[in-house]
């Protein structure tokens, strides 16, 4: 959740400037009345919800490729690419995933400069000989797909894995199973996912998809748990949790379940997903029927994460406590209403993380946002002691081996600062440097500073605002600014050290980041300050963190953009219908543009606990007021808007951005253009190569100079009306 940018990377392949497409055409409207608890809504363009339909297409290939003719035409561009390019392979590897078995086997992702894709990597401890394990390049090669890896599941033993891939960003899994010297048995476990190994280390626990179209509407209505044993083929197995066992557990449809195994416990887990942060799970008994679940916990019990050692269970809840609190209970009585205080709320930081180990206990806390800190807290001591942590961090996570090892990992970062990943060891108090790759220094960076301040919103409410500037800039109101935030599900956008997006910078360009309600910067009521009903608050506090920046000096109306991804798309799409004089350019990235008909798609009904639905009269004024596709007026100056769709994208349907683009092309006045651009061979933003990942932003960021009257970047050619 706190790399939100590296999300949404679903730009096609160039087109080269020669063809100089011209323009598409404004698309006819067909207005289609709906009414909801007695409100009529017209919708223009409703007709372009039909993917099957040729013509809308065409129309969206059409658009595609007059977006690229353009964005290719922008000086400068190349050469940010370039840099960022250079920036990103300064280190001689990028490393992810990591996984650790109990036998200290590291299995992680690694690409080297000049590849596109993550390979699989082995070795046998830290210290180890590495070799390479999986090569996702050579699987299906002559399919013409890009198949990447987004999952590593070893089991306890440690010699097996399940490594489950995708193609082209579509999010169907394809799950393959290795011995840990890479042996692969025969079979694949199509559209699977939620991988839990069973203590046997011979079978897993998964959940699967009814469909890999991405348009069925019953795609993850009432989907099952199975269980596979090794060496059988997918269709001899058995289902573990069904659609009947949903009514007698009162399971939404839309609902996930998970089957998983906790060797501490000895215990089966049900989970029962949701975008819901709120944890509802069960447990099986040590019987073993698995028609019995004794109820963990429920929603109401506001548990957002667990932790279990070979005693206790120890759970983050923020009950009676917005900031959140820890507590724990005995694995002998399973009642979280017995549950003992562990790490009390605190008033002035946020517990945002914790971790088990064979010494205690590890937590994580935020302040403001923007301060991390850790802590460590002994089993036999009642007193938490604050770590002194390697450098002022912005952002702070955990991860270990297991409650029966000592082995913690520290990883610390901040907007200017590297991550750098620390083992730990709590007898001395000492942090051991151990990089997975040789560290880069980023001279480029060195006058870069991060201010932090609190802006007044609209409701005078003061939120936490970041700004990322070059020191020797003048703060006269010339010079490009934009701003990118999220808002949505109570996820915070931590500060994190990315290249791509600090490239930025390097033209005397602003980085603004808001952290605007909707998130959890501030706890549990930040989020629900921006959620529902409340989710004016998320684009408002946007909108004041525009005025501000404006107001000091940093960037002007004429010269300053904002972008966002996904649930990010309605901060986006409601700051320049409300307030389309304050920015100069704006780019909703695969964003949720059409809140009211968000039903209508197959990951729709999920997200009602976060956005509402239509079928609450109350909950439908809150998608009708953060539509921005609804509150788009004819005859308004516009931005200039770069939009972006992908036609595997199971998260936010291609038709949603699309509808937004139709209707943008057709109320806008202005001069300024609306690019829309459907990658046709992506999704929702991941699992894409390299190069094309970093073409987005350098898409992204040089329209945003070039419409900030930036030199450098400029049309080549005229555009082609």
């Amino acid at each position: 959740m706190k790399r939100v940018l590296y999300a949404w990377c679903l730009f096609v392949s160039a087109m080269v400037w020669s063809q100089k497409l011209a323009q598409p055409e404004v698309l006819p409207q067909n207005i289609v009345k709906n009414t909801y608890h007695g409100v009529t809504i017209e919708d223009p363009y409703q007709y372009l919800e039909n993917l099957d339909d040729p013509s809308v297409i065409n129309w969206m290939k059409g658009n595609a490729q007059y977006a690229n003719s353009v964005l290719d035409n922008i000086s400068g561009k190349q050469e940010m690419l370039d840099k960022m390019m250079e920036l990103m392979n300064r280190t001689s590897a990028a490393i992810g995933s990591l996984r650790i078995t109990d036998d200290n086997t590291y299995f992680y992702l690694k690409r080297v400069p000049g590849e596109e894709i993550f390979k699989m990597y082995k070795r046998d401890g830290y210290e180890g000989k590495e070799t390479l394990f999986f090569d996702p390049n050579k699987y299906k090669k002559d399919s013409g797909k890009t198949y990447t890896i987004n999952g590593i599941t070893p089991n306890d033993q440690g010699d097996k894995v399940a490594v489950t891939l995708a193609a082209n960003g579509s999010e169907n899994p394809e799950v393959l199973i290795f011995t840990s010297e890479g042996e692969k048995f025969k079979e694949t476990i199509e559209l699977g996912r939620g991988i839990s190994w069973l203590p046997s280390g011979d079978a897993f626990y998964y959940n699967k998809f009814h469909s890999s179209d991405v348009t069925d509407m019953n795609r993850k209505m009432f989907t099952n748990v199975y269980v596979h044993k090794l060496g059988t083929e997918q269709e001899a197995d058995n289902i573990y949790f069904s659609k009947e066992e949903y009514e007698a557990l009162g399971v939404d449809g839309m609902e996930i379940p998970m089957v998983v195994y906790d060797k501490n416990a000895g215990l089966n887990v049900l989970i029962i997903g949701s975008v819901d942060k709120n944890t509802r799970a069960y447990f099986q008994p040590p019987s073993g029927n698995s028609k019995v679940w004794k109820s963990l916990s429920q929603r109401s019990d506001l548990i957002v994460d667990y932790e279990v050692n070979d005693k206790h269970l120890y759970f983050m809840t923020y009950l009676d406590s917005p900031n959140y609190q820890i507590k724990k209970v005995s694995l002998q009585d399973l009642d979280v209403s017995k549950a003992t205080t562990v790490v009390p709320e605190s008033k002035n930081e946020i517990i945002t993380g914790m971790k088990l180990t064979k010494d205690g206990l590890y937590y994580t806390t935020m302040k403001n946002g923007v301060e991390a800190q850790v802590y460590f807290l002994a089993y036999n001591s009642s007193t938490p002691k604050k770590l002194k942590l390697p450098f002022t961090a912005g952002d702070a996570s955990l991860s270990n081996k297991g409650s029966e090892f000592s082995d913690i990992w520290i990883s610390i970062s901040g907007w200017t600062s590297p991550d750098k990943r620390y083992l730990y060891h709590p007898n001395d108090d000492v942090f051991e440097y151990q990089p997975l790759s040789t560290p880069a220094e980023y001279p480029e960076l060195k006058d870069l500073i991060a201010k932090e301040v609190m802006v007044a919103s609209h409701d005078g409410v003061m939120v936490p605002v970041s700004i990322i500037y070059n020191k020797n800039i003048k703060l006269d109101g010339s010079n490009p600014g934009v701003i990118y935030s999220y808002g949505s599900y109570g996820n915070s956008t931590s500060p994190f050290f990315s290249p791509i997006t600090l490239a930025y910078t390097l033209y005397d360009g602003v980085l603004i980041v808001p952290h605007v309600r909707g998130g959890g910067e501030l706890g549990d009521s930040w989020h629900k300050a921006g959620q529902k009903l409340n989710k004016p608050n998320t684009w408002k506090d946007a909108i004041a963190a525009a005025e501000y920046v404006i107001k000091e000096g940093y960037t002007s109306s004429d010269k300053l953009a904002i972008f966002g991804g996904s649930a990010g798309g309605i901060l986006v799409g409601r700051s320049i219908t409300e307030r389309p004089d304050l920015f100069v350019a704006a780019a909703p990235m695969v964003g949720a543009m059409n809140t009211v008909r968000m039903e209508e798609t197959p990951n729709g009904p999920v997200n009602t606990p976060e956005f509402g639905t239509v079928q609450d009269p109350e909950e439908f004024k809150g998608l009708l007021e953060m539509d921005s596709y609804l509150h788009l007026k004819s005859g308004t100056d516009y931005p200039a808007t770069l939009i972006t769709a992908g036609i595997n994208d199971p998260r936010v349907i291609a038709w949603q951005p699309a509808k937004f683009a139709a209707k943008l092309q057709h109320d806008n006045v202005g001069d300024s253009p609306v690019l829309f651009l459907t990658d046709f061979e992506g999704g929702h933003g991941g699992g894409v190569a390299f190069t094309k990942a970093l073409n987005r932003f350098s898409n992204v960021f040089s329209f945003f100079y070039w419409q900030s009257g930036h030199p450098k970047f400029k049309m080549k050619e005229p555009i082609k009306d």
